[in-house]
């Protein structure tokens, strides 16, 4: 799987509420909150579920109710429509709001 171009990563961080890129600009990475720690880790477990189904995993930070989520394509070196698909699932898991569907071509 190849890296997404400058053109394609900006589209397609235009159909996910709230991403953005990383200051080197290599990840995509979102900061939830949740209620408490029981709702965090549950959300975590269910991402974690999908992440094996798509068999790719986040980078991630857990504190207390706070969850840090950095995606990218480790074996491509840099962000990937893989990174996209995960962050859309992410996103039907937790109940954000989406506007389109990730794509390869701007």
């Amino acid at each position: 799987m190849g890296r997404l171009t400058d053109n394609e990563v900006d589209y397609n961080l235009t159909t996910l509420e709230g991403w953005a890129l990383d200051e080197n600009e290599s990840r995509i990475i979102k900061s939830f909150v949740f209620k408490d720690f029981k709702e965090a880790i549950t959300a975590m477990v269910k991402i974690g579920e999908a992440a094996e189904e798509l068999g790719h995993h986040p980078d991630w930070y857990n504190s207390y109710n706070k969850l840090n989520i950095k995606l990218s394509t480790h074996d491509a070196g840099g962000i990937t429509i893989k990174d996209f698909e995960l962050a859309k699932r992410i996103e039907d898991i937790i109940g954000q709001p989406k506007q389109k569907r990730p794509r390869l071509n701007s």
